[in-house]
């Protein structure tokens, strides 16, 4: 009798290997390969499973006529936007984030908000009894009698209790990593379960048109736990991210078949829950204090949406040998890379001083924009002048020390003008400015940045 072959595989990366090992080779993570039975189940070999004769599918043609995908707005605004406006009938779309941040409390409002507006919404939770549900409802005020609750794990019970009366127009799984099927033999939370799990709800939505909501866990480095295929298999992710110590959450796409991949929501947590914040800008400078050196405000862009957050630096004399450079908020080879240009091409030197750079509010700047706002706010604190209260800053910085322009650049001016800044410091040759009444100071290169700093008053 021919001995049952195994395989064990990485619970966090999905890597398969013929045997058990402490380190799993692909993503260097310890004690994460667990033995799993290929034989039966999902990830069986063709050879167990007798094929049957497929039939043909009718093909049209691309020229085809194009349709709006109908979608289901939840009426809360922010959410909408990241979603390209609103839920898309048989989408799957999985959230993510850390624990406690308010995955269940934003999905919660959004499902008090469509039943509102007349259609009925499945909550099932594999991590909380119903009465807890209740009580988290009732502290949000989103009780409504549309909302169906339930506290199961398995799938098959699931699609069977949805498929008792009409479908549903969203269901809400939380968690994905609880759930198990009868068509894998290994535990919960494995990769085969997560990706059996997924594949059955997704293939529900597709057939009867519920738009699929997952919530999904995450890993120490912040991404969503389980094989990557599942984020492939679904229309969108979202990540739901936020510091514990503010008070604003921000809800990010960072894949979305029906819209934008790069907006955001910003909510705002209280203890009745989350609450829009329509305008991120005013919120990210509402503690800013204007007189401190170090201090920048750049204009930046999320999606279409511009963003205006603070740049806060400090430079301080150094006692390490090697001095210090921590950065919160902003990509660390970054700012190594503005030190050097501005030691090399501006005659500015921090060799014997320790740099810090946060950007306020907990927020995270990824756009090369930032540069010139850094250098600014660099600058700044070592000289020890502060920069003018009422100017944005924003501009790539290159590798020869001049400043290049960036996309976007009237909607960021506008953004500012709005919120009461009169002057915009950007790179020569931006586009956009004729018609902006607003002041516009152009710079070549980082030195006529750091020139213009130490000429000011102190």
């Amino acid at each position: 009798m021919a001995k049952a072959r195994t395989q064990f595989i990485c619970q966090n990366c999905g890597a398969v290997s013929s045997r058990w090992q402490g380190k799993c080779d692909s993503c260097g993570e310890w004690n994460t390969l667990v033995e799993e039975n290929p034989s039966a189940g999902i990830g069986a070999s063709p050879s167990g499973r007798a094929m049957r004769k497929g039939s043909p599918v009718a093909l049209v043609s691309l020229a085809g006529e194009i349709e709006e995908a109908p979608r289901l707005a939840t009426g809360i605004s922010e959410f909408d936007r990241v979603t390209g406006g609103g839920l898309v009938n048989g989408s799957a779309i999985l959230v993510g984030g850390d624990p406690g941040i308010g995955k269940s409390t934003l999905l919660m409002q959004a499902s008090a908000a469509i039943a509102r507006n007349g259609h009925d919404v499945v909550y099932v939770s594999g991590e909380e009894a119903v009465a807890q549900i209740r009580l988290r409802a009732r502290r949000l005020d989103a009780i409504e009698a549309r909302v169906g609750l339930a506290a199961e794990t398995s799938v098959e019970n699931i699609l069977a209790t949805l498929n008792e009366g009409s479908p549903p127009a969203l269901l809400i799984i939380d968690s994905i990593q609880t759930l198990w099927t009868d068509l894998a033999e290994s535990a919960p939370g494995t990769v085969t379960q997560v990706r059996a799990s997924a594949q059955a709800l997704i293939r529900h939505a597709k057939k009867t048109g519920t738009a699929v909501v997952l919530v999904g866990h995450v890993t120490k480095e912040g991404q969503i736990a389980g094989p990557r295929v599942v984020e492939h298999m679904v229309d969108a992710v979202l990540y739901f991210e936020g510091e514990g110590g503010h008070h604003f959450r921000i809800l990010r796409s960072v894949k979305n078949r029906f819209g934008a991949t790069d907006e955001i929501g910003v909510f705002e947590m209280s203890s009745n829950g989350l609450r829009e914040v329509p305008n991120p800008s005013e919120l990210f400078l509402s503690e800013r204090n204007s007189n401190s050196p170090g201090a920048a405000v750049f204009a930046g862009m999320e999606g279409t949406r511009p963003v205006l957050v603070e740049i806060q630096a400090l430079v301080a004399p150094s006692t390490l040998g090697t001095p210090r450079r921590a950065v919160v908020g902003w990509d660390n080879a970054r700012l190594a890379m503005v030190l050097a240009v501005l030691e090399a091409h501006c005659g500015v030197r921090f060799g014997s001083h320790d740099v810090y750079l946060n950007v306020a509010g907990g927020y995270r700047v990824s756009e090369p924009a930032a540069d010139m706002a850094v250098a600014a706010a660099l600058i700044s604190s070592l000289s020890g002048k502060p920069l003018p209260a009422d100017s944005v800053w924003f501009g790539e910085a290159s590798l020869s020390g001049s400043a290049r322009p960036v996309a976007h650049s009237s909607a960021r001016i506008r953004e500012a003008q709005k919120l009461g800044f009169a002057t915009a410091n950007v790179p020569k040759g931006s586009s956009d400015l004729a018609k902006i009444g607003m002041n516009v100071v152009e710079f070549e290169d980082l030195a006529a940045i750091a020139a213009q700093i130490s000429l000011s008053e102190k």
